[in-house]
Formats: C-alpha cells, structure tokens, sequence
C-alpha cells in the first residue's frame, strides 16, 4: 500500500504531520500544484499559475467584489525547501495564522507579477460557498477555484490542477490505476480528488456536497473515520 498526504495546504504547514505521524513519504500540497518529498523535506514538481492570468483574475475580482483581498502562495523551486519566503499577502488581507519571517507584504498587482502556486482570496461579509460562485463567474476557465474554509476564503490554482491531477500524476508513475484507489475528503476541494478515485470516502462532517459524492461515509474526524474505514480494509 502506498499512502499519499493530499491537502490544500502548503509545504511549510507539513512539519507537524510528519512529527505527529512518522509518515515521511510524498505528499500532494496546495490542492494539486506542489509535489513534496516529506523526507528530504524538498519540492518535487510545482505547477504555477502565470502571471498573466493571475493578473486577470485580480483585477476581475476586485471589479466584481471591491471588498476582497488577496494573498499568494509563492514557489519554493524544484529541490527548494521551506525558507520563509513562500507567502505574501496585501496589507489589507487578514492572516488569520503565525508567518514565518520573511514573507512579502504588497499590493495584488506585485504579487502576482512572477509565477506563482495558488492565490488565497478572502472576503470577510460572504460565506466560502457563495464567494466560490461568485468568483467562478468572474474567473471562467482563466483558472480551477475551490475552496476548504468555513469562512470567506476561496484558494486559485492554474487551470486543470487539483487535488485529482496532483495524485493522478504520482499514481500513474508509481503504476497505481484509479479504481484501486480510495481517497478520504471532508471539503469542496477534495470533490475532484474523490470523483477521480475508485473509492471516495467522507467524514461524517464533510462538506454536503463531499457528503453527496462519497461511495461511502464513515465516522467524523473526531470519532477516527479515517481509521475505521482502514482497519477495516488492512485488518
């Protein structure tokens, strides 16, 4: 068995998995665009999103929702480790999270100006599921928006990556086809991911619309869903 972390999240958020887990094997950041080797504590593979289309989207956001503000997730390179440098956000976005030294403070327009991994685009009076649709109106194809918060937060990656192309990649090189794999999500950006594996599982407090695509649901994450389904399925 070949046991894969996909998350939304960043490399830099990766440490305490890996000190709480002992799992030192490769996992899928940032919904899809960043794969990272959790031994070497290095990046394998990262795909950005263009300045160009990242520029167009700023700008047709903020036209159609004045109030929103942005943050980046900035690249690490191919063999880079985690530095400090891999955030920026405006002035105006509020970080809800302790930052490492080193990260950029700028307006959208320079944070966006090199390649980057995902944009962070916060609204503080919409909810996460009216924001994403929203935004998707705005946005089009120019890029693949979801979002795993409980408040106004939507995350913007290049278009065609997620969570899906992220683990499709490693499995098809490591010989794994999709139906002999099971994949466990609780939020919006897990949909692509579960949709593509061959057995979808949710958290009994996953997202409706993960609840309503899972082949299977099973306990909550603080009853060890995730545990229950394997044990079952490696007793």
């Amino acid at each position: 068995m070949t046991f894969v972390i996909v998350t939304g999240r960043p490399p830099r958020w990766l440490a305490p998995v890996v000190e709480q887990t002992g799992h030192t094997g490769l996992a899928v950041c940032a919904n899809g665009a960043v794969l990272y080797d959790l031994h070497t504590r290095q990046v394998v593979r990262e795909y950005l999103l263009e300045p160009e289309a990242a520029g167009s989207l700023v700008r047709g956001l903020r036209d159609a929702l004045p109030e929103v503000t942005f943050a980046v997730e900035r690249p690490l390179g191919v063999g880079g480790s985690v530095d400090g440098s891999d955030f920026g956000h405006e002035p105006e976005y509020f970080v809800r999270h302790p930052l490492p030294e080193g990260v950029l403070v700028a307006a959208a327009e320079d944070l966006v100006s090199r390649p980057i991994v995902k944009i962070l685009a916060r609204h503080e009076s919409l909810g996460p599921d009216e924001l994403l649709a929203r935004a998707r109106e705005v946005v089009g194809g120019l890029a693949t928006l979801t979002h795993s918060s409980r408040d106004g937060l939507i995350e913007i990656s290049a278009t065609g990556i997620s969570k899906a192309s992220g683990l499709a990649a490693l499995a098809e090189e490591q010989g794994v086809a999709a139906e002999d794999v099971v994949a466990f999500g609780d939020m919006p950006n897990d949909l692509p991911m579960l949709e593509w594996a061959g057995h979808a599982v949710a958290v009994a407090n996953a997202h409706p619309d993960v609840l309503a695509l899972a082949d299977e649901v099973t306990a909550s994450h603080e009853e060890d869903g995730v545990a229950v389904v394997l044990e079952r399925l490696f007793p």
